[in-house]
């Protein structure tokens, strides 16, 4: 196994009181695509914050890439699930995308010819070259998750933590930017806060299910129904689609979905 880049050991978190994380123990590791599944308030966001240091651990240890979180600038990219600003602000997109290159520039420097390269090959590698122009406040839900994401990968960041990129945004968007993330893979270590319990299955590599505790899936290990029910603490239904088979005598393939 590779080298862990995060590792959550006994770790636990209070919040007024109550706990939002309690006992979890968890590796992340180079070249993992790791997705966090669960109900609101089970904890998903408090986790990304603990990795970034934004949160401390009422109780157990926490270590990124080696030393204590938020020690670690440039080497995480980082893209919340929403983000508050003025739509009218005058601003385009090819500005947001260089903000992410603020952690390699020293301070007060203007963008270099280096930051602005980089933030061009972002905005190629998430489609966003033909809006670079255009006012950030102008982007559809899909196309500000992107850019979010060109946001993040300027900073050349080698893991990725992504808080719930798919939500409002339509299906025919909530495709490319799955697309995206199974390009981005290959050469970052992802955590993704998702509630797609019915796509994930075929992007990532590993499902932890996280209610204030937590229950990790490894690759080729199935998140059926009994597993879902106990996440979520309801019934849950799973509706089985087969695709159409290209050949008429096949076995059509089968996806389940919560």
């Amino acid at each position: 196994m590779s080298e862990p880049i995060v590792v959550c050991k006994k770790l636990c978190v209070d919040r007024d009181g109550a706990p939002v994380l309690k006992g979890l123990t968890l590796s992340v590791h180079k070249g993992d695509f790791l997705a966090v599944l669960g109900p609101n308030g089970g904890g998903k966001t408090t986790l990304l914050k603990v990795m970034l240091g934004l949160i401390q651990p009422t109780f157990g240890t926490v270590t990124v890439f080696g030393g204590p979180p938020g020690a670690t600038t440039g080497r995480i990219g980082y893209v919340p699930q929403s983000l508050q600003f003025d739509r009218a602000f005058p601003i385009s997109v090819r500005e947001v995308v260089l903000m992410g290159r603020l952690c390699k520039s020293r301070l007060f420097r203007s963008y270099g010819r280096e930051d602005r390269a980089k933030a061009a090959e972002t905005l190629e590698v998430t489609g966003l070259t033909a809006l670079a122009d255009r006012r950030i406040g102008t982007l559809s839900g899909g196309e500000l998750q992107r850019a979010l994401i060109a946001r993040a990968l300027a900073g050349e960041p080698e893991l990725l933590l992504l808080d719930e990129p798919t939500a409002s945004v339509d299906p025919e968007m909530k495709t490319t930017i799955y697309d995206l993330l199974d390009k981005l893979k290959r050469n970052h270590t992802i955590v993704l806060v998702t509630h797609d319990t019915g796509t994930i299955a075929h992007h990532v590599s590993r499902i932890a299910c996280l209610n204030c505790t937590l229950d990790m899936h490894e690759e080729g290990s199935t998140l059926g129904r009994t597993s879902l029910e106990n996440l979520y603490g309801y019934p849950v239904d799973i509706v089985e689609h087969r695709a159409p088979s290209s050949r008429a005598n096949s076995t059509p393939s089968g996806h389940r979905h919560a």
